[in-house]
């Protein structure tokens, strides 16, 4: 593509959880690919939910014994995974702190993340929630945390804590949730670009510069 060219606009649908590893790296992985091909591509992102866990309970349950209990892991297996992402997420600029001990229920998180679409303003409050999940060992359940988190973010804290106190995008988030289920994804994270193209999992920056070009080549 010549200097010359006008970038190509390219819509990316973000499906994703705040309490998944792969989806900070995944996420990671995609925006310095995307300032790889800056010029060429001008990307409209929107970040879709996702919850991995939408039974947990408000107080979350311990790491270990949860994925345990979920995938059948060992402590020995356990401990590389999280050495694999510790490393995947350093070489992409990204902390994973030991301190992160439990696992969280996501669902008012991903209410605040809409309401964030709707104000402007929903990429700043991932990146946020993301940072204070996996950098801080922070619960991203407990209401006052995610006010705090929202007004660090540029959001108003008072309209973030009138959201939690109340259902609001209750209702929104289930039906974008349901949406991507039945529409096949199962895993996060689940990068849709156009409607059409799916990139899944936490790839690295060069399959996703590689697509991004691709797709931008074909429209």
């Amino acid at each position: 593509m010549s200097g010359s060219s006008l970038p190509v606009p390219l819509r990316i649908d973000f499906v994703s959880d705040v309490v998944c590893p792969w989806c900070a790296i995944g996420l990671a992985s995609l925006e310095q690919a995307l300032a790889r091909t800056q010029g060429e591509v001008e990307a409209d992102v929107h970040f879709r939910p996702f919850e991995l866990n939408p039974q947990l309970a408000a107080e979350g349950e311990d790491i270990g014994e949860h994925l345990a209990k979920k995938y059948g892991l060992s402590a020995e297996q356990l401990a590389q995974n999280h050495e694999r992402i510790r490393e995947r997420g350093a070489t992409l600029g990204f902390t994973f702190s030991p301190e992160r001990r439990r696992i969280y229920n996501t669902f008012d998180a991903h209410r605040l993340l809409h309401w964030a679409g709707v104000e402007g303003g929903q990429r700043e409050l991932k990146h946020a929630l993301l940072r204070a999940y996996f950098s801080d060992g922070q619960d991203v359940s407990d209401h006052d945390t995610l006010v705090r988190i929202a007004g660090d973010s540029g959001l108003s804290a008072d309209r973030a804590r009138e959201i939690l106190a109340s259902d609001a995008y209750a209702d929104a988030v289930r039906a974008e949730e349901q949406f991507y289920l039945r529409s096949g994804i199962q895993g996060v994270p689940a990068v849709i670009i156009d409607q059409k193209h799916l990139i899944s999992g936490g790839q690295p920056v060069e399959v996703f510069e590689r697509a991004l070009r691709q797709i931008a080549a074909g429209r």
